[in-house]
């Protein structure tokens, strides 16, 4: 393997760890980042879940009617701000045709395939490393009726199929497990996923950075890249006032990926989907979560992170610029203060939002592209944090002339093709 000068467009924690394996390959690294710090955009206040059972695409079997269902509720798992945006209408009719449940089960299986490699590598960091980063172990997913658990039914014999631990709990047991679960909220059921996972992924991605600087990774803050050109086989990146050329890039940019790409002729149907967060002390203990729970009516997520709970959810498809939606508050207050209502006070927790770049069928595009020696690693929508070591070291891997340790098939530009 040649030493390769290469630039890492994004500092989340996608671009922290491409940036870290890129290191340990040998490589003389330099990261790019628009911030003042890393993991401050998508991957700064979601939910934090990882793990296979918790982590599918958004385009699944019965999907499309039951949103439509919600848009006239004050409380909805997804808001729709109707725009003349031709490619929201675009993305809007594939992500409708990826709800098949052929489809489906392809999209699912791609991501767990990525979600399990990273599960490792993430272990073996942690390990390594002795990174902290709050992190808890098991999920539940709580089904508040039967048409909920009919959604999930395709979901369930995939777990089995691929043989990830779980297990369909009554709601007497559910609460044995997590015995702060209100009472008076209606349970139908719940699904136990033992080897879910949740965690702090800005404290992550910020130990990772200060591993990956100990290694000679430069990195670059307050510097925007504003456009990419190929000479020669070369890359010339025009961060701010300056031009500055390597012998490959890689784009992990999020939400700025599809506006980088685009001139270069690659184009991908990546929109921009805002997601929300409220984050507030817990002010009980004892009627707070121990880990992470799912609401799959409201598509919402609950986790502990130290002494702080997180409730996360709500996409938003239309937004523009950084207003916050009273119906996505609405919802958040809602789900948390249904299942943990004396756990904490949601009416004046911090209020986040954040726009999660997704693809309508929900696995990233990782690897080369038509442009020599441009690479990407993208996509990821609000899973980044479950599939961000994996992706990383897929990429470093073909960045370094290696074969990578996971089946590509379906998690490259190919599928577009």
């Amino acid at each position: 393997m040649t030493e390769k000068q290469i630039v890492v467009i994004g500092g989340g924690i996608v671009g922290v760890c491409t940036a870290y394996f890129l290191a340990e390959a040998g490589h003389d690294v330099a990261v790019v980042e628009r911030r003042d710090n890393v993991a401050q955009e998508a991957s700064f206040a979601h939910a934090g879940l990882a793990g296979a059972g918790a982590v599918a695409p958004w385009a699944l079997p019965g999907m499309p009617r039951r949103i439509l269902k919600s848009l006239l509720k004050s409380e909805s798992p997804v808001l729709l701000r109707p725009r003349l945006d031709r490619s929201l209408w675009r993305w809007i009719r594939r992500w409708i045709s990826e709800c098949e449940l052929e489809r489906y089960r392809i999209n699912k299986t791609r991501m767990q395939r990525l979600v399990f490699y990273s599960r490792d590598l993430m272990r073996q960091l942690s390990d390594t490393y002795n990174i902290e980063y709050e992190q808890t172990q098991g999920a539940l997913q709580l089904f508040r009726s039967q048409q909920d658990v009919q959604l999930v039914e395709p979901a369930l014999a995939l777990l089995t199929e691929h043989e990830v631990p779980h297990r369909f709990i009554d709601a007497d047991e559910a609460r044995t497990i997590e015995p702060a679960l209100a009472e008076q909220t209606k349970l139908a059921g719940a699904l136990h996923l033992p080897q879910g996972e949740a965690g702090n992924c800005p404290l992550f991605a910020k130990r990772l950075k200060q591993i990956a600087s100990a290694m000679g990774v430069k990195f670059h803050f307050a510097s925007t890249v504003q456009a990419i050109e190929a000479d020669a086989g070369r890359i010339t990146l025009m961060i701010d006032d300056r031009r500055f050329s390597a012998d490959a890039a890689v784009v992990a940019a999020g939400g700025e990926s599809a506006r980088l790409l685009k001139p270069l002729g690659i184009r991908i149907p990546l929109y921009p989907v805002r997601g929300y967060s409220a984050t507030a002390m817990i002010k009980n203990f004892d009627h707070a979560p121990n880990a992470a729970l799912l609401d799959e009516s409201y598509k919402v997520a609950i986790t502990r992170l130290g002494c702080r709970v997180r409730v996360s959810g709500t996409v938003e498809l239309g937004a523009r610029g950084g207003e916050l939606h009273q119906g996505a508050l609405r919802t958040l207050i809602k789900v948390g203060s249904d299942w943990f209502p004396h756990a904490a006070n949601y009416i004046t927790a911090n209020f986040w939002s954040g726009v999660h770049p997704m693809l309508p069928d929900g696995p990233p595009l990782l690897g080369s592209t038509p442009v020599r020696n441009l690479y990407i690693n993208i996509g990821h929508g609000s899973s980044g944090w479950a599939m961000a070591a994996g992706s990383g070291k897929a990429v470093a891997d073909l960045m370094s002339g290696r074969a990578p340790e996971i089946d590509m098939d379906g998690l490259t530009l190919a599928r577009y093709g």
